[in-house]
């Protein structure tokens, strides 16, 4: 639903709290709502936040520690069940890389599993890309492709909807829907298409970005780190960005403490502080870690790139700075690996 300005997933007590014909505008450091004369709910891409929220929480406490001899208490999120409507595909592929890191077997996050597990997550097509989209180019949209417990495509005439878990077939079950005709599926595939089509960024095949590390002092590092403000906005909205940091935090009359766990950024001076040293003292270092880990360094820890090409540190960054625009300059032709 929209709300202070942007799309965002807010708790909802009736479908009149969503806007018919409402689409948005997504330029480089811009992002704006617009109200239009059609009907459709779901005409607009996104938000400057995902699913992640909902699963790895920007602040919570770990645990807490009390007394003498000292005790240490777990705390759990009282999570109750959620239902996300319209996510995107791109958002979905982020999810599944954030369960990747989060819940694989060796030792899963706890407080990451408690809200996952209540999650029911109601994605819809792409009807439209914004200019900063580019989900075709890492795979991951315009059209859903699995991670979702109920699909949704959005057609003139009504919705075209269909199970994609076995939570999902339990509620559709109760529904009294209709078989969609050759007509409304050709339509769906159309929209689709159509998004795709619309697309004008793209970022390079993953082969070409692992040689990121190989132009680690070309001189386009310093052209953005001139532009960059290192604030930290591209990770924050960013759906697959998992780092964090944990600190202990004492209650005033000094008897209790307790771990909390908040989100943290590389582009912040103490994300790289190690033994009384900055390792990464200066945006362009900053910078060059973000890019070259997201787009090359994951491709070896998590079997693909970091992005999912949803756009949003292009729209979200104050000084316009374009991911796709800046590995393309740092990879151009002529340039030499080292």
């Amino acid at each position: 639903m929209a709300r202070d300005g942007a799309i965002q997933f807010a708790e909802m007590t009736s479908v009149e709290q969503l806007s018919p014909g409402l689409t948005n505008e997504q330029q480089p450091g811009r992002y704006r709502l617009r109200q239009g004369d059609g009907d459709r709910l779901f005409d607009w891409n996104h938000g400057p936040q995902g699913v992640k929220p909902h699963c790895f929480s920007p602040r919570e406490v770990l645990w807490s520690e009390q007394g003498e001899p000292l005790r240490f208490q777990p705390r759990l999120p009282a999570q109750a069940p959620i239902a996300l409507v319209g996510v995107r595909a791109c958002d979905l592929a982020a999810l599944s890389i954030q369960d990747k890191h989060f819940l694989h077997a060796d030792a899963p996050d706890p407080h990451y599993r408690q809200r996952r597990e209540q999650l029911l997550l109601i994605g819809v097509d792409c009807a439209h890309s914004a200019e900063t989209c580019f989900c075709v180019s890492t795979g991951d949209g315009p059209a859903l492709d699995g991670g979702y417990d109920i699909g949704i495509s959005e057609l003139d005439e009504g919705f075209l909807l269909w199970p994609g878990s076995d939570k999902g077939q339990t509620i559709t079950d109760r529904l009294a829907l209709q078989p969609a005709d050759d007509r409304q599926l050709e339509s769906m595939l159309r929209i689709s298409t159509q998004a795709a089509e619309e697309q004008q960024r793209s970022l390079p095949q993953p082969a070409e970005l692992r040689r990121l590390y190989r132009r680690l002092e070309h001189s386009h590092w310093q052209d953005v780190a001139d532009r960059c403000l290192a604030c930290g906005n591209c990770t924050a909205v960013c759906p697959t960005c998992f780092c964090y940091d944990t600190g202990h935090e004492m209650s005033l009359d000094g008897e209790n403490a307790q771990m909390v766990r908040q989100w943290d950024s590389c582009f912040s001076a103490g994300h790289s502080y190690m033994a009384g040293l900055l390792v990464r003292a200066n945006v362009l270092q900053r910078y060059r870690q973000w890019l070259t880990h997201k787009l090359a360094g994951w491709q070896e820890q998590q079997g693909r790139t970091g992005c999912t090409g949803c756009g949003r540190c292009i729209s979200w960054c104050p000084v316009g700075i374009d991911l796709t625009q800046e590995a393309a300059a740092i990879l151009r032709e002529g340039s030499v690996d080292v």
